[in-house]
């Protein structure tokens, strides 16, 4: 019996990708048990029932890094299709406000620029958004 995508776990995730007033981006490295262990995120977290992104992307980033940051427009939706379930990410851009990054839920946390971030190993679906970003960037 071949199993459809429609039967496979859904996630809906909001992701942020914060910038501070030098221009840079957050980022943190996963923890190494569990799903893509070791690579760089743009940091994130499913959505629960009733809440909006925006709320979302608000609760997981102070739940992961400590701080408050402010979610600003959607940069874009993003499906992606996993052998044991599909997500949906919907990143949004960010902007820092207060607060000092703690590693709360991941083993690393660094600051880069835009051009920085080849240097570090994202998640498949996360090199869509890498790509946006540079092209939204070239459009301003």
């Amino acid at each position: 019996m071949n199993m459809s995508l429609s039967a496979l776990p859904h996630k809906v995730i909001g992701v942020a990708v914060i910038w501070n007033k030098q221009g840079q981006i957050l980022i943190d490295k996963r923890r190494k048990q569990g799903m893509h262990g070791g690579f760089w995120e743009f940091p994130g977290g499913k959505i629960e029932p009733g809440e909006t992104i925006a709320a979302c992307i608000e609760r997981e980033i102070i739940e992961e890094l400590g701080i408050v940051i402010e979610v600003g427009a959607s940069l874009m939706t993003i499906e992606h299709n996993y052998t044991k379930f599909t997500v949906t990410l919907c990143v949004h851009n960010c902007r820092y406000v207060s607060g000092e990054p703690q590693t709360l839920e991941c083993d690393e946390i660094r600051w880069v620029t835009l051009d920085e971030l080849d240097q570090f190993t994202f998640p498949k679906a996360n090199e869509q958004i890498i790509t946006a970003l540079r092209k939204n960037l070239t459009v301003n």
